[in-house]
């Protein structure tokens, strides 16, 4: 079979399912198990998917944006575990930014309390307050879908702050396009909040990994990474780039 043959299959069999595995394409093409191998190689490259462990996976479209709620309820056990990890990060007397990302909100029941916390997340508010942490919520535009707080005025507020870490969630990570989400307004709060900051860390489990999403957020360099089970593969395009800390159970 010709390598575009190969590759059809391969697109076509994503189309309908969002992961394929190698041995199914291997059993699909009857080619070896290497080829498959330079064949996903060569097809992310092009863009046309991402490799996970042990097979592939269907890009997310770049205006794809899942909502608050939709965005809580998956892979809620990583996040946990990302956001815990985080949170130990964070030291008394701190002055820190929480995104309105929905791993970064997992991150408030582990901080200390002698902190002074900034966010534009409006669903971190309560779990805030319940901790007796002391919270600035900047002002502007309060956007439904992902509960954030953006716009104009949004920026004016947060420009009076001055951080000592901020906690960043995203839709995309890759090694040459950086960190991306799908909406600028809400992608130039987080590039602002990450330059207005002594640290910068984004928490993202390894789903994002090899995502492109429509707005560039920052360099891969900007900030630090801290993610999940992170395929040893994917970590060596990072290598050298920015600091990866994998957490695990």
């Amino acid at each position: 079979m010709l390598t575009p043959e190969r590759h059809q299959i391969i697109l076509s069999l994503l189309k309908e399912k969002q992961t394929v595995k190698i041995q199914e394409l291997v059993e699909l093409t009857k080619a070896s198990e290497s080829t498959i191998r330079r064949d996903l190689i060569q097809l992310e490259k092009g863009k046309f998917l991402k490799r996970i462990h042990g097979g592939a996976a269907r890009l997310q479209g770049k205006l794809q944006e899942p909502s608050m709620t939709e965005k809580s309820s998956k892979n809620l056990q990583e996040k946990r575990l990302i956001a815990k990890y985080a949170a130990s990060l964070v030291e008394k007397g701190d002055c820190i930014y929480l995104d309105a990302g929905s791993t970064v909100m997992q991150m408030i029941p582990y901080l200390p309390e002698d902190i002074v916390v900034v966010t534009n997340g409006l669903t971190h508010i309560g779990p805030l307050f319940e901790k007796r942490i002391e919270t600035y919520v900047i002002g502007g535009y309060a956007k439904h879908k992902t509960n954030a707080v953006i716009g104009r005025g949004a920026l004016a507020s947060l420009g009076m702050y001055r951080f000592d870490k901020s906690f960043m969630g995203v839709n995309g990570i890759h090694p040459e396009y950086g960190f991306t989400t799908p909406d600028p307004e809400e992608a130039l709060i987080k590039q602002t909040a990450i330059s207005l900051s002594r640290e910068a860390y984004v928490l993202a489990d390894h789903t994002k990994f090899s995502e492109i999403a429509f707005a560039k957020i920052a360099d891969i360099h900007e900030a630090a990474i801290i993610t999940d089970g992170l395929d040893k593969e994917v970590a060596g395009q990072y290598e050298n780039k920015t600091r990866i800390e994998v957490v695990t159970p």
